[in-house]
């Protein structure tokens, strides 16, 4: 009973706030130092921004039915993306008569479609290691950009006390902010209420779907993703790097932090 609680204890303490502030000083040895963010990227951040841009791109025309009440207030942007939709019709050699009668694809197969792969979140092969995330069709190349982390983000003087009771799921960023992924329980409820409360009306700024067992977002799983430290699973290492990046389009004051997963070996 004490050693499956001491060895539940080993593998939360890290993720445990207060023990985080009091151990931080003195062990700050286990700490990977990197002097500037951008020294500790294996892309490019353009190399990201346009994965995630086509991504998103096909996403958002997969189901461009379902989003009349957004693009006629934006009708700029539905003349591009018409043209996008008529070019992709041609391209597939498929006679549509107009885009409400276009063949809708889940999330997983437009992420397939445009990035060669598919994954997935399921039960982990490794014992004890919960739940995990798996390339369930196609190929990953080095360097490929494979999930994002979604979650709440807490800057350095937030309060994150209580929801990182018994939560494996908050990452902390070289720069000290935090990223609360977990999608149950306080952590899930903080989230909604802040996504809800950004909302403009019928339209969402944020994406709650992640929440759900279908997200709408098929790289928004990076939470379940494992990263095995060396030593804890013999004969397991880990072969993705966790990349960082701000973006800065919409001004200083509201930066956003994204943290996105990039495979290093071919899988």
């Amino acid at each position: 009973m004490l050693r499956s609680l001491r060895r539940r204890w080993d593998g939360y303490k890290y993720r445990f706030v207060p023990w985080l502030a009091l151990n931080l000083r003195r062990k700050r040895r286990t700490l990977r130092y990197v002097p500037e963010s951008s020294q500790d990227k294996i892309i490019s951040d353009e190399d990201v921004f346009e994965t995630l841009l086509k991504v998103f791109k096909a996403l958002f025309i997969n189901d461009f039915s379902k989003q009349a009440h957004i693009l006629a207030l934006l009708p700029e942007i539905r003349c591009k993306y018409m043209e996008l939709l008529t070019v992709e019709q041609k391209q597939s050699e498929v006679n549509l008569c107009n885009y409400q009668s276009q063949h809708v694809f889940s999330p997983e197969e437009v992420l397939f479609n445009t990035l060669g792969f598919s994954i997935t979140r399921d039960r982990s092969s490794l014992v004890s290691a919960g739940t995990g995330v798996f390339v369930t069709k196609g190929f990953v190349p080095k360097g490929t950009l494979v999930s994002m982390y979604p979650g709440t983000v807490y800057r350095k003087h937030e309060p994150i006390f209580f929801q990182s009771l018994g939560n494996p799921f908050i990452f902390r960023c070289i720069d000290g902010i935090l990223i609360d992924g977990n999608d149950k329980g306080l952590s899930r409820s903080v989230y909604r209420s802040c996504s809800r409360r950004d909302q403009l009306g019928p339209f969402q700024m944020s994406d709650e779907s992640w929440l759900t067992s279908a997200p709408q977002n098929p790289l928004a799983v990076g939470q379940y993703v494992n990263n095995c430290s060396h030593g804890k699973l013999p004969g397991k290492f880990s072969r993705l790097a966790f990349v960082f990046m701000d973006i800065n389009y919409f001004g200083d004051d509201t930066e956003r932090h994204i943290l996105i997963l990039e495979d290093n070996s071919a899988v």
